[in-house]
């Protein structure tokens, strides 16, 4: 497992690691800017085994909050939060595997584009990781 270093105002929380499987969904905000809810059944293997797809799903600013439902159980929980210009928290497993490019594309304008952070763990192009030491 990666060690994770935040330098970021970004909370990190632990869920993805106390399951096997899931069920993904999204709360995506719509060009007429009306919010839904939307979930691939067909993607939940592939976003399990690399949580930080999940980011890089929807177009930028559309993607609000990411929810997962773990196998067995019945409550929806919320692994990664916008707001606006903030991301307020994110899992453990999207931090270690988020890269430069998927920043830099898709969460430019919040607080996840951060170059102090990219300095920390010695980033130098897109492909490198931006909470985990490079």
């Amino acid at each position: 497992m990666k060690k994770v270093l935040n330098i970021t105002n970004v909370k990190e929380m632990d869920i993805l690691s106390h399951y096997k499987a899931g069920e993904f969904r999204f709360i995506v905000k719509t060009a007429g800017g009306f919010t839904c809810c939307d979930a691939r059944g067909l993607d939940n293997e592939r976003f399990y085994k690399n949580p930080a797809s999940l980011l890089n799903t929807y177009k930028p600013n559309a993607l609000l909050t990411v929810q997962f439902k773990g196998e067995g159980s019945k409550t929806w929980l919320s692994i990664f939060s916008r707001k606006g210009k903030k991301v307020s928290f994110m899992d453990t497993k999207i931090f270690q595997n988020l890269t430069i490019g998927t920043v830099n594309q898709l969460f430019y304008n919040t607080n996840l584009y951060n170059q102090d952070q990219y300095k920390a763990v010695n980033s130098k192009n897109w492909a490198h990781f931006v909470f985990t030491q490079n």
